[in-house]
């Protein structure tokens, strides 16, 4: 590997250099992607899975050094709900994976100045205290239904600390809390339950049904974050952070999902009743991220909940013809 240290000063990004975003079509890159653009980049790049499969090692070292992009964003990845991590735990440990560690290794061998690396706050104990501070990372034990996952992103901030480390490169990584927003993942076994419930409720409401069943019990909080947020936030670090400790990235507030619900179901326009099956798991009781560092760092989110939600479902609706199953 041939990369050398860079010293980071914090300022702008230079809007002309060749910036890559890995995952670019995804819920989160997308996001990335149009913020930039909105921003005045002009050298963004972005590939398809269909014509860079990121688990091919020597298709990845290859992109990469025939681009040279200044910065990276790790914004792909293998993602899904509780029913898909628990059903394809190898899937989501093998694929993640192999995917951070060929854009990892590639960007070090391009000499990539600036790589933000994106996880996910299922990384942090089941039991972690609330809400969840960064230094809560490796000090439990994780939520079983989805350990595979997130043992493969916790292996995404080690590889970034050990660039840091080994090669003095400022690197960084973020951990979002739940996002949802347009180009999110609307699959019944796919998604996540934000989407979901979206999905659900609004069926209900096209079929004229009385009543919707929820998973578990809908006691557990959860924090959800627009992707359009944590867009604004990605270039926000990149410009004004450095330091080897993941950052989270959330809005520092959470609600039930019994709540998160019964919001939706007002929004959609669904009247009828909801039923919760409790045989099926809750997964973690609460993830709450602690977003000090993001706040002492100058960002802190801007799209309240019921407004991010209106946006989201009046996407989902123009779009619900063309989403995957």
């Amino acid at each position: 590997m041939s990369a050398e240290s860079v010293d980071f000063t914090a300022g702008p990004l230079d809007r002309d250099a060749t910036f890559y975003v890995a995952g670019h079509r995804g819920l989160v890159g997308s996001a990335i992607w149009r913020h930039l653009e909105s921003l005045g980049f002009t050298g963004l790049v972005g590939r398809t899975s269909a014509e860079l499969d990121l688990k091919d090692r020597a298709a990845v070292a290859a992109f990469l050094a025939e681009t040279k992009p200044r910065y990276v964003v790790l914004a792909a990845a293998k993602v899904g709900g509780i029913l898909a991590n628990d059903t394809y735990p190898v899937d989501f440990l093998t694929d993640n994976l192999q995917i951070q560690v060929n854009v990892m290794d590639a960007a070090v061998d391009a000499g990539v100045e600036r790589l933000m690396f994106l996880g996910s706050s299922c990384i942090y104990p089941k039991f972690a205290e609330q809400p969840i501070r960064e230094d809560s990372l490796l000090t439990g034990h994780l939520e079983p239904t989805n350990d595979a996952y997130a043992i493969a992103k916790i292996a995404g901030i080690m590889h970034v600390q050990s660039v840091r480390r080994q090669y003095g490169l400022p690197w960084i990584s973020a951990m979002p809390t739940n996002l949802y927003g347009p180009g999110d993942n609307f699959s019944p076994k796919g998604s996540h339950v934000l989407p979901a419930l979206i999905r659900r409720y609004d069926e209900a409401v096209q079929n004229g049904a009385s009543t919707v069943e929820n998973w578990g019990t809908g006691a557990p909080r959860r924090e959800f974050l627009h992707v359009d947020d944590l867009a604004a936030a990605v270039l926000h670090l990149m410009e004004h952070h450095d330091g080897p400790a993941q950052v989270n990235v959330g809005t520092g507030t959470d609600v039930t999902i019994k709540e998160i619900a019964e919001t939706i179901a007002s929004v959609v326009g669904f009247e009828g009743e909801t039923k919760w099956d409790s045989s099926k798991p809750d997964g973690t009781p609460q993830k709450l991220l602690d977003v000090t560092k993001l706040a002492d760092a100058g960002w802190t989110s801007q799209i309240g909940l019921e407004d991010g939600l209106r946006s989201t479902i009046e996407w989902y609706r123009e779009n619900s013809a063309h989403l995957r199953e």
